[in-house]
């Protein structure tokens, strides 16, 4: 048989190359992206842990730790979009390990601050330095995986959401636990600084290990190579054409980041906080406290993975993604009834976290279903900066909350509401789109 063109090739080599094409491309680049995930969010989150010292030594109240741990996301909002179409421009190996190592650096600045202001400008700047990186793997992933395999390596790479609360919550309470004092640091100047290095080492890896395109991949053979770029070109040549501009005001995108936004909301609500809703259960040991946080993301890594792969086997994307809004609505409202019962609370907390934490993963199949080229670039930044900012409201709404009425109940409430809205909205979105 004469091949004459690269699909005519995609045909001929059939299913076996495809599976060892992308099967090669999945071991070489999800596990780098999972460990730079991983990092990013130890240094991200741990702010939830440091909270139980730092507060008291600088003389912190719930609002202004709240206020801190969500300022983050406005430095996150200002920088996304100019940063990721320059991921665009000069490639995305070099610019998210540049992400990775300034953010690292910065992260570990913040164990020198020593007052109200300093604290949120660190926590500005760590925005600003992270912002581009989760829609620059997006994109990355989007370059190399169609829209019928993209669920499952998007899924497996927030596996590192769920890794992250399973190592940094036993992680971060050992540091705090056991090396408060040592050369007269606190423990949570040693939580920041030794967090930081992981995301610096994994910026230099990636930068090592990753090729910003199928055609340099000298891992893949031709064959393999030029079959990954048919499906590629196909499902690009599907999709309707969009400028930047458009993708922007595109209403189905406004959609999609209001439900990102509610997500978020949520997410970081409830992960700055988590480690107060174990201490509010009567828990007060930090060790313990990490070991017991670990539990529910444990949950999450499940449920990420069979949703995720389940979604991808069934091409449905809405109905999977509501219903992980409505668990996580459920697991909040039992984390409300049982606030008090370390067993139950934690057992809620784990249904909680296992719908929310798995909501990241399944969402990014929407947006990318829709975009590609500089659109996508420019179009997922846009989705991830507005939807971000609910990481400063969810935080600073607990904290306001818990300051105003004695408790985070109300608080916790309110965010359950919003995932039951969130549901609702994913169901707007067209089938025809997304369900691919």
């Amino acid at each position: 048989m004469t091949v004459r063109t690269i699909s005519d090739l995609a045909r001929v080599v059939g299913p076996d190359v495809a599976a060892r094409a992308y099967g090669k491309a999945t071991a070489r680049i999800i596990p780098v992206l999972l460990l730079a995930f991983l990092a990013a969010y130890l240094d991200r989150v741990n702010v939830g842990f440091a909270k139980l010292q730092m507060a008291s030594d600088l003389g912190f109240s719930d609002a202004v730790y709240g206020m801190g741990a969500g300022i983050f996301f406005f430095g996150y909002f200002l920088f996304e979009v100019p940063s990721n179409l320059i991921l665009h421009r000069v490639g995305a190996r070099t610019w998210l390990a540049r992400i990775m190592v300034t953010w690292g650096i910065v992260s570990a600045l913040t164990a020198l601050v020593h007052t109200l202001w300093q604290f949120y400008m660190m926590r500005f700047l760590l925005g600003a330095a992270e912002a581009g990186f989760m829609p620059g793997v997006i994109y990355y992933l989007s370059a190399w995986f169609p829209a019928e395999r993209r669920g499952r390596v998007v899924g497996l790479f927030f596996i590192g959401l769920g890794i992250a609360g399973f190592i940094g919550g036993p992680l971060s309470g050992a540091i705090l636990g056991y090396m408060s004092g040592l050369f007269g640091l606190a423990g949570w100047q040693w939580l920041f600084a030794l967090e930081a290095i992981p995301s610096i080492l994994v910026g230099v890896l990636l930068y090592l290990l990753l090729e910003d395109k199928v055609a340099q991949a000298h891992w893949l053979a031709p064959e393999e190579k030029a079959l990954i770029t048919a499906d590629l070109d196909r499902e690009r040549q599907a999709k309707p054409p969009l400028s930047l501009g458009a993708a922007i005001i595109n209403p189905y995108l406004l959609l999609m980041t209001a439900i990102f936004f509610i997500c978020n909301l949520c997410l970081y609500g409830l992960n700055f906080w988590l480690p107060t809703l174990i201490v509010n259960m009567g828990v007060h040991d930090p060790v313990k406290v990490g070991l017991m946080s670990a539990l529910p993301s444990l949950c999450a890594i499940v449920a990420m993975v069979l949703v995720s792969r389940s979604s991808d086997f069934r091409r449905e994307r809405r109905w999977h993604l509501a219903a992980l809004y409505l668990v996580g609505a459920a697991g909040l409202v039992g984390s409300v009834v049982w606030q008090h019962d370390p067993v139950l609370g934690l057992l809620a907390l784990c249904v909680a976290t296992a719908g929310i934490l798995a909501i990241p993963a399944l969402f990014w199949n929407l947006p990318t279903a829709v975009l590609s080229g500089v659109a996508a670039a420019g179009g997922l930044a846009v989705i991830n900066s507005f939807a971000n900012l609910s990481g400063f409201f969810g935080p600073a709404i607990v904290g306001w909350t818990a300051q105003v009425t004695g408790g985070t109940g109300t608080s916790i409430l309110f965010l359950a509401a919003t995932l039951v809205v969130g549901a609702g909205m994913v169901l707007l979105v067209p089938a025809r789109l997304v369900n691919r």
